[in-house]
């Protein structure tokens, strides 16, 4: 008699469908490097001295050993620059992306779980949001509180809120009407733990590939607001703001402009690619 297959966890098995696709784990190599470079910047160069220190004897230098990415006008190291700037869109997406996706869970669930006269004044507050595109309220909402890191991320906040909750509250209809959740009722589950223990594990797969693919469209969003001098206040180096600042230099110094465009590129598509793989891996309709 054979011995019986050991059964793979969920997890492994999600991972086993995900590691078939190819594209979708190159995306995730590539991700991970990106993370690499933001998270131990600290370690691979200094930020006071290349960074942030003007030396106007080695202004708008080409790429070179010493200068990876060359200079910018005040002799900065663009290099180091992109790095610490990576690591600052980086941080900013993903907390505005979080605490995002946590109040469309909230909003979402008390509206999918109790319907009614409660989710249609809901779904109209947000109707009104999503009057406008996502990139026009955040633009309107930080030109309104001003430049800064705080506001960025308050602003991108509540712009992504409408869709993500109309994301939670489709993922949730579709699992309030079983048969399980019927019968936690019936055995006296408050709707709390309804919502916590039984509905939103089942529609969390679908949260977290939209959270993933919004990260990348937070990055971009937030270029485009620092672009505009909405972002965080210089020195302090940032994506959006480096393409803003090396314009004027194109011409001459294309190098100001190509590595920060092209690491910001590089960041969306790693996500989108590793967001599209996780959706097939989660997809249980691909499960064979």
């Amino acid at each position: 008699m054979e011995p019986r297959k050991k059964k793979r966890s969920i997890i492994a098995d999600i991972w086993h469908r995900f590691k078939k696709n190819k594209t979708a784990v190159g995306g995730l190599l590539m991700l991970c490097i990106l993370l690499f470079f933001a998270i131990f910047a600290d370690f691979i160069s200094d930020y006071d001295t290349r960074a942030i220190h003007h030396n106007s004897q080695n202004r708008l230098q080409q790429p070179s050993m010493d200068n990876f990415f060359g200079t910018d006008e005040f002799g900065r190291d663009i290099f180091t620059r992109v790095i610490f700037g990576m690591r600052n869109s980086l941080s900013m997406a993903l907390s505005a992306t979080a605490a995002s996706l946590l109040i469309a869970i909230v909003v979402g669930s008390i509206a999918a779980f109790y319907g009614g006269l409660l989710d249609s004044f809901i779904m109209r507050i947000l109707d009104m949001f999503m009057g406008l595109p996502m990139i026009l309220l955040a633009i309107a909402i930080s030109a309104s509180l001003g430049p800064g890191g705080g506001n960025l991320v308050l602003a991108m906040t509540i712009s992504q809120v409408p869709s993500f909750t109309r994301i939670t509250r489709s993922a949730i209809l579709n699992i309030v009407g079983q048969e399980y959740i019927e019968a936690a009722k019936s055995y006296g589950s408050n709707d709390a733990e309804i919502i916590y223990q039984h509905i939103l594990p089942n529609a969390i797969g679908v949260i977290i590939v939209q959270a993933t693919m919004a990260v990348s469209t937070t990055i971009l969003s937030i270029a485009a607001l620092s672009y505009l001098g909405l972002g965080i206040a210089p020195p302090a180096p940032e994506l959006g703001s480096m393409l803003s600042d090396g314009r004027e230099f194109m011409r001459h110094s294309p190098n100001m402009v190509i590595f920060p465009g092209l690491t910001i590129a590089l960041i969306a598509l790693s996500l989108n690619l590793f967001g599209d793989g996780l959706r097939d891996a989660l997809d249980p309709r691909l499960k064979n």
